[in-house]
Order: C-alpha cells, then sequence, then structure tokens
C-alpha cells in the first residue's frame, strides 16, 4: 500500500514536472510566455547573452520538449532525467549567479528530478560498469 501512494506521488509529481519543461520548451520557439517586467538589469543581460548564441536556446528549447515528454512516461523517465539533468543544472546555476528570487523553485524542482533519478538508480548503473 505504502509503495503504491509513492508510486502515485512520483507519477504526479513526474506529469507536472514533465509538462513543466514541456511548456517551457514551447515557449523557446513560440514565445507566448511574457518576461517579467521586474527581472534584473543582470538576468536580462544573461537572456539576451543567452539569445545572442543563435543555436543555445532551440537545442535547450528541444532538450526541454523531449525531456519533458520523456520524464511523464514512466518507462521513459530515466532517460528524460538524464536529458533534463544538465538544463536543470543551467537553471540553478544561472539563478545562483544571477538572481537568486526563483530558487526556491529551483530547489524544488531540483528536488523532484533528484527523486526521480533515486527511483531510477537501477537503470543508470550499467553506465558505470565497464
Amino acid at each position: 500500500m505504502k509503495n503504491s501512494i509513492k508510486n502515485k506521488v512520483l507519477f504526479v509529481l513526474a506529469l507536472l514536472f514533465g509538462l513543466l519543461f514541456i511548456n517551457a520548451g514551447l515557449d523557446k520557439f513560440f514565445h507566448f510566455m511574457p518576461m517579467p517586467k521586474d527581472l534584473p538589469e543582470k538576468m536580462l543581460k544573461a537572456f539576451d547573452a543567452f539569445t545572442e548564441i543563435g543555436w543555445l536556446m532551440p537545442l535547450v528549447g528541444i532538450a526541454e520538449l523531449l525531456g519533458g515528454l520523456l520524464i511523464i512516461l514512466p518507462r521513459t523517465r530515466a532517460l528524460g532525467a538524464l536529458i533534463i539533468f544538465p538544463v536543470m543544472v543551467g537553471i540553478a546555476l544561472t539563478n545562483i549567479v544571477q538572481d537568486q528570487r526563483g530558487l526556491p523553485l529551483v530547489l524544488v524542482l531540483s528536488a523532484i528530478l533528484l527523486w526521480i533519478m533515486y527511483e531510477n538508480r537501477a537503470k543508470y548503473l550499467p553506465l558505470f560498469r565497464k
């Protein structure tokens, strides 16, 4: 019974996590989410720099879309977590260095991702064997 509840909670969190990243990935291509008006100058300059590198944001958008889709499905969740992990590291570093107001959300998302990866640890073991 306990394991069933844990699996349901993990599924709901993975679903919400995946949908959030799908939304973020789609926004990289269609720009439907408005930029917050109170972003510090430092963060705006960072976003401008990311955008200036023409291939970077589409690459991140594809990783967010693909990773978000894969994380939703239990069978492909481990692969989705591996795809999202470097994106999440970039999000965390950007928030640590540029503007710490987003850190609470980043910490929650990081915790969800780490839980997903922990629950799929057996699938990762072959990557570390000789």
